[in-house]
């Protein structure tokens, strides 16, 4: 069944799904070697696909009551090598063509420019994202296609998908001239627009700061080459969305995924991007519901009294979560 972790306080499209566990690109930056290891084996099958789609919902996504965009890929690549053996993700898309079901894909595979995967994708209502920084991370992503295969493939991507975004991520202060120089080759392959987001480290690196769990790059040097890259996004007619939580305002919108706007992505909007003026949370009625908090429960330890959390609706976590110092030091906000 689609999951909704952590991300819920932070993110419009939280809640993901993924076809597999582990990951064959081996990326040596990967965050999911911290979490879950890159180990492979078998995830979510097109039938809890399809059980969602069709309104079945579990502890974490009780508060969910519309047809929420999915984000496929958000820990585990689901078009890497192994996809040629086990198909999974070739029967989860088939549902989502079958059915509509508005999804964004992250991914660094080239797979889903060949057939039958390309054709299930024009047929689909699906935002695509590429991962792509620069050639220079091709020895960190060993296992995955070359910078400049995925270079090659825009074009056929960018002609089936509702919108082809590529994902900056993760970005390393320094190549802000390569990534601008790539831009106009993106413009011409029918790209969207792009969605950047700095480097993040398990252990302190010199230059780093302590950010909720993570060490990051300082967001003032971050902001710097964001406002380079930006200027020029715009003045080529691309979009810019920052998933940068602390630089979220540089972007075209909140949204990080760069969906916004595409027909069926509703995406949920009570979260801290959209702290109203008295720093108020918009909440449908579903989230007023006690037992609709699940999706908060790795996010216990920042509250106080939260043991009952699974008892809880997901407006009382929301209201907690957005009054912690970490939260708040993790969206950039200040703290009193």
């Amino acid at each position: 069944m689609p999951f909704c972790g952590s991300q819920v306080y932070l993110c419009d499209m939280p809640v993901r799904f993924d076809t597999y566990s582990g990951c064959g690109h081996g990326c040596s930056y990967c965050f999911v070697r911290r979490k879950r290891g890159l180990k492979i084996d078998l995830g979510e099958s097109y039938i809890a696909l399809t059980n969602f789609i069709n309104g079945k919902r579990n502890n974490e996504t009780k508060w969910c009551d519309w047809d929420i965009p999915l984000h496929w890929g958000g820990v585990s690549d689901p078009f890497q090598p192994v996809e040629l053996e086990y198909e999974r993700s070739l029967k989860s898309l088939e549902v989502i063509a079958d059915t509509g079901y508005p999804v964004t894909i992250s991914t660094k595979s080239i797979l889903p420019a060949s057939e039958p995967y390309r054709s299930l994708i024009k047929s689909s209502n699906v935002v695509f994202q590429m991962s792509m920084v620069s050639p220079q991370y091709n020895k960190m992503e060993a296992g995955a296609p070359s910078f400049n295969e995925r270079l090659d493939k825009l074009q056929i991507l960018s002609e089936v998908s509702k919108r082809l975004i590529i994902r900056v991520q993760p970005y390393s202060l320094g190549l802000v001239d390569e990534v601008v120089g790539y831009l106009p080759m993106y413009k011409e392959c029918g790209v969207y627009g792009i969605t950047i987001e700095g480097l993040k480290r398990m252990t302190k690196g010199k230059g780093f700061v302590k950010v909720g769990g993570d060490w990051c790059y300082p967001s003032d040097k971050l902001a710097q080459d964001y406002e380079i890259i930006r200027d020029v996004c715009r003045s080529l007619g691309l979009a810019f969305y920052c998933a940068e939580n602390r630089l979220r305002f540089m972007g075209d919108d909140p949204c990080c995924c760069g969906a916004v706007g595409v027909d069926g992505f509703v995406q949920n909007t009570a979260n801290m991007n959209h702290l109203g003026e008295n720093g108020e949370i918009e909440y449908r009625d579903k989230m007023l519901e006690l037992k609709t908090g699940g999706s908060f429960a790795a996010l216990a330890q920042m509250t106080r009294g939260a043991r009952t959390v699974r008892a809880a609706s997901y407006k009382e976590m929301m209201e907690l979560i957005k009054k912690t110092k970490r939260a708040n030091e993790v969206m950039g906000l200040a703290f009193d």
